[in-house]
């Protein structure tokens, strides 16, 4: 076998050939065949920081290359899993070796799809983090004789430099998923590309989404806290895809209300954009009206204002306590038309400006007077809602 060094000084030097983290895995595992290493299969499984995703396995075989996968948190509570090489690596932080050519190695599947593809020999190392965490990194080879001492020692030698390229691109990978989950995906890309300046902020012209929970507050007296954030979140559930699914960015959860905005990209048009931001509403409304009818009473209601307009979008706070949200009249107005659905009992209303884009989707509902605006504001219903009225309006509310 040829000597490896050139792969250690690649990987000491941060493997900065490769951006992506299975590029990366790809290039080594090449390198190292290259070298004479006789690998059939590479894994490597690093744990991340996100709400429903345990870990990332990255998988190299000599005929395929690089696959992905992500291990959720119930795939990992699985027997399959307890039982794995992963899983033992982590529990005692120490290299195992199988030598499966010679049958020392526990009935478990992974061994057993290895032995199939014709698999020796197999041998799982740690991957020691900065910060105490364990990863592991996992070889097999289909040579005859299994790996060699020499062979061996190669493999040892990479570990600690691939446990340091492996750590730069999971920090890069989770903060990228702590973003994204507090802030959305397109205002994270904003925030990583280094727009974080208090008082930063830029004018956009977009779709507001403004909904709310009906009787939330009652809700909240009457159920154990815990069932109360479940139901919360079952509620979420319905919005939330539906938003993003399309184009919608999240930006605020303000206890049981929901702020969005359905950007206009370069030469959007706005019927486009409010076509797929009443797409996204109508959708949630479906998933509302299926989960109501999984749990029964007492339904879920809410409502949700629709609107058009420009929104300052940027850096808002206070010292170095910062909100990357949207503020201005627009969104003021979305949060007065909510009030007005409430009062109206309607699931869906739009302003003047978001109906016109969809003159047919809509009807008027008659003009309203809202506060913080010296003008009735127009309000329109969805043509296909009937009117259910929680109660009337009364005379002051009507212009």
């Amino acid at each position: 076998m040829q000597s490896i060094q050139p792969v250690l000084d690649w990987l000491i030097d941060g493997a900065r050939s490769d951006a992506r983290s299975e590029e990366v895995l790809a290039a080594l595992c090449r390198r190292l065949v290259a070298c004479g290493m006789p690998l059939s299969r590479v894994a490597v499984f690093v744990t991340t920081l996100h709400p429903d995703v345990m870990g990332r396995r990255f998988v190299w075989k000599a005929e395929s290359g690089v696959t992905t996968s992500e291990a959720l948190f119930a795939q990992v509570e699985a027997d399959d899993f307890q039982q794995s090489p992963f899983a033992t690596v982590y529990n005692t932080r120490r290299t195992i070796r199988y030598r499966l050519a010679a049958g020392e190695y526990p009935d478990i599947p992974v061994l057993r799809d290895l032995i199939s593809d014709g698999a020796t020999d197999y041998v799982a190392y740690p991957l020691l983090f900065s910060d105490g965490t364990i990863h592991v990194a996992t070889w097999a080879t289909g040579q005859p004789s299994g790996f060699t001492s020499e062979q061996l020692r190669g493999l040892e030698s990479v570990i600690a430099p691939l446990a340091r390229v492996a750590e730069i691109r999971a920090l890069r990978r989770t903060a990228s998923n702590v973003i994204e989950t507090y802030v959305g995906n397109q205002t994270g890309e904003r925030i990583l590309a280094g727009k974080i300046r208090r008082g930063y902020v830029e004018t956009i012209r977009a779709a507001i989404w403004l909904s709310d929970m009906r009787s939330f507050t009652t809700l909240a007296e009457r159920l154990p806290p815990q069932a109360l954030v479940d139901l919360l979140n079952q509620y979420f559930d319905c919005q939330v895809p539906a938003i993003i699914d399309h184009g919608g960015e999240i930006l605020k959860f303000m206890g049981d209300g929901l702020l969005a905005i359905f950007p206009f990209a370069d030469g959007g048009k706005p019927s486009e954009v409010c076509t797929r931001a009443l797409d996204s509403a109508r959708e949630a409304w479906a998933r509302v009206d299926d989960l109501n009818a999984r749990r029964g009473e007492p339904p879920i209601r809410f409502g949700l204002a629709l609107h058009l307009g420009q929104v300052m979008y940027g850096n808002i706070g206070g010292g170095n306590r910062l909100d990357f949200t949207c503020v201005g009249p627009a969104v003021n107005l979305a949060a007065r038309l909510e009030k007005v659905a409430a009062k109206l009992g309607r699931t869906i209303v739009a302003s003047a400006e978001f109906s016109a884009q969809l003159p047919n989707a809509f009807k008027p509902l008659g003009e309203y007077s809202v506060a913080g605006f010296v003008a009735p504001q127009a309000v329109f219903g969805l043509s296909e809602e009937a009117n259910r009225s929680e109660s009337d309006p009364s005379p002051q509310d009507r212009a």
